[in-house]
């Protein structure tokens, strides 16, 4: 982990090296053109690309499995689709982008007119050139999604229709990466697998998540890592359902999405309001000086409604840049490889390492010299020529971690109150800890 002064430079040299970005970058980008859904074989086929980078385990849950009120669908797969004119021309085709048929639609093959096609056809006439994407999950339907350029572009007259897919009994597929640390207790990391070409509202936390498993795994770890690559909602759902006995272990969580646009940071606090992740997340993105907002939790958005839900009411929160809905591009062709840019989720993968040093860092000290101040000049710990505006910062974070370490404060708790940055916190702790002026409560 970096220490206090080598986390400020790095800030000053604008925190991360590109080549960071583009590690990330480059696994969207190979991620990218693979039609994911609830299940099927893209979706296997993109845990297969992540194994090749973390131990990653991949679960089959049988269609048609009970998991509390839901039940596993059947398996979709599809291997091309497309609507021809009446000369015979793809005006539509599966092939230029997987975002042209409705998710899990099924097999059609059949000639009909236009006015029986277009209810089955869904544009955007906001935005003429874009596709939307759309899905039929838990109903029997089919559909295309085209640009509203290309539906007026329509006439009257008959079409030949075709979606060579499949629905039928198979599995739903979910990746798990579990690194055990020094500690039984667990940070949970989730994330979602189940869009097709969509880069920032999918992908992005696919990447982080990622590289965030590689890096922990080569890393000393005080608690235990969790990391979930499921699909939305039903994936979690399965996942808790498989893991109830289990779940007390976790002791803070983070579901990843939307980390790649080019706005400021979004945390959407727990159910709690008030746990440790909840004051993690803020304090990483103050310490980092950008701009950000907290929202409060709300049972609408991403996985961690399901960890939230009263049941399990877990400590699980949600980091965004600009949340799902609330950029024009979300669900839409335009959330592609050119909407988001490296640099910004580099910037959203350090904001991830960050949070997680507070979290592995956060410890309670007990103060072995309580009676005035102990002389930190004589062992080292003050500068020798007083006035040094430089060292002033260190100096005092080891003042307040001396205050504040009579054995119920934590570190984040003396940070918050202090106003210091909390590495500077830890990093004076870890000193006063070698010159034997603190110990942790056990």
């Amino acid at each position: 982990m970096l220490n206090y002064q080598d986390r400020e430079n790095s800030i000053a040299a604008g925190a991360q090296p590109p080549a960071v970005g583009q590690e990330l970058y480059d696994l969207m980008a190979e991620l990218y053109p693979i039609c994911r859904s609830l299940t099927g074989a893209g979706q296997r086929r993109t845990l297969d690309i992540l194994r090749r980078r973390i131990d990653l385990t991949v679960h089959e849950v049988p269609s048609g499995t009970a998991v509390f009120d839901w039940t596993v669908p059947k398996e979709w797969n599809i291997r091309a689709a497309y609507i021809k004119d009446v000369r015979g021309r793809k005006i539509i085709d599966f092939a230029d982008s997987n975002l042209h048929v409705v998710g899990y639609s099924v097999p059609v093959r059949r000639r009909m007119s236009f006015a029986a096609l277009k209810p089955h056809l869904f544009s955007l006439p906001d935005h003429p050139d874009w596709i939307p994407y759309r899905t039929s999950y838990y109903r029997e339907d089919w559909g295309f999604c085209l640009s509203h350029r290309q539906l007026l572009e329509m006439k009257d007259g008959e079409y030949e229709v075709c979606i060579d897919s499949t629905l039928a009994d198979g599995a739903m597929s979910y990746g798990e990466c579990f690194l055990r640390g020094e500690r039984a207790e667990e940070v949970l990391i989730s994330c979602h697998i189940c869009h097709p070409s969509l880069a920032n509202d999918n992908l992005t936390g696919i990447a982080i998540a990622t590289l965030l498993a590689q890096h922990l795994s080569a890393a000393p770890r005080r608690y235990s890592y969790r990391f979930l690559f499921t699909p939305g909602t039903i994936g979690s759902i399965a996942w808790l359902c498989r893991n109830e006995s289990r779940v007390g272990a976790i002791h803070a969580g983070l579901v990843l999405a939307c980390l790649g646009d080019a706005g400021s940071f979004t945390y959407k606090k727990s159910r709690r309001g008030d746990a440790l992740i909840d004051r993690a997340v803020p304090q990483a993105l103050r310490d980092a000086g950008e701009g950000y907002q907290t929202i409060e939790f709300s049972p609408y958005g991403y996985d961690e409604r399901q960890f939230c839900s009263p049941g399990f009411n877990l400590p699980v929160g949600c980091l965004m840049r600009t949340p799902h809905g609330c950029f024009a591009e979300y669900h839409t062709s335009a959330d592609n490889l050119e909407f988001v840019r490296p640099e910004y989720v580099a910037g959203s993968y350090a904001r991830c390492r960050e949070i997680i040093e507070i979290l592995d860092d956060n410890r309670t000290f007990i103060n072995l010299n309580p009676k005035c101040e102990p002389q930190l000049g004589k062992r080292g710990l003050y500068g020798s020529i007083g006035g040094a505006s430089g060292s002033r910062s260190r100096e005092l974070a080891l003042l307040w971690v001396l205050n504040g370490s009579g054995g119920e404060a934590t570190l984040l708790d003396i940070a918050e109150r202090s106003g210091l940055p909390f590495n500077a916190i830890a990093d004076a702790a870890r000193d006063l800890e070698q010159h034997g002026l603190l110990k942790e409560k056990a």
